[in-house]
């Protein structure tokens, strides 16, 4: 294999951290790493949107990754970053504990991810990269953010007519 062979089949990716795991996104699928601003919640959404930043005059929405991979929340730090992505023409932003560097990895760096895994989870996982001592989780960033809602309607609270939740309010306060 000749050297322009080679530089065609290595890729960079961008690793950053959720608690003590290392994660990595395609850098051609991240627009800008941006530090944690305000957030907008948006009422009615899945727990893991956290709503919508203005990101110079444009409006983006914010998922927290973490609790999107089903990890505990934990308080924003000043190492938090926002990693503006984009699939099919959709720019979205992710909230990541810490984003470490641009990492060049080739094809043969990047193992399968094995049919054991027993999560829901393992579907957004697009292979797992060995490099030296570091193993990084490889996110299949389509199926990461399609159908954002399935896994939180399982663990959203049923919603009632606000006309029934009031009814049952005036009731319990009757009967208190």
């Amino acid at each position: 294999m000749n050297v322009e062979e080679n530089i065609i089949k290595d890729k960079k990716v961008i690793a950053f951290q959720i608690k003590n795991e290392e994660y990595a996104l395609a850098v051609d699928q991240v627009n800008s790493i941006e530090r944690m601003m305000p957030i907008t919640r948006v009422p009615h959404t899945s727990r893991f949107i956290k709503g919508v930043i203005n990101l110079r005059g444009v409006v983006l929405p914010v998922i927290d990754l973490r609790t999107r991979l089903g990890i505990e929340e934990t308080e924003y730090t000043k190492q938090t970053r926002i990693i503006m992505v984009e699939t099919s023409d959709v720019e979205t932003g992710l909230i990541v504990d810490v984003a470490n560097d641009v990492i060049s990895i080739s094809d043969d760096e990047i193992e399968a991810v094995q049919e054991t895994f027993n999560s829901v989870h393992a579907d957004y996982i697009e292979g797992i990269l060995k490099l030296d001592a570091r193993l990084l989780v490889l996110l299949n960033l389509e199926k990461v953010l399609a159908d954002p809602t399935l896994e939180m309607n399982k663990q959203k609270p049923e919603q009632k007519n606000p006309d029934e939740a009031i009814k049952e309010g005036n009731k319990a306060e009757q009967e208190a």
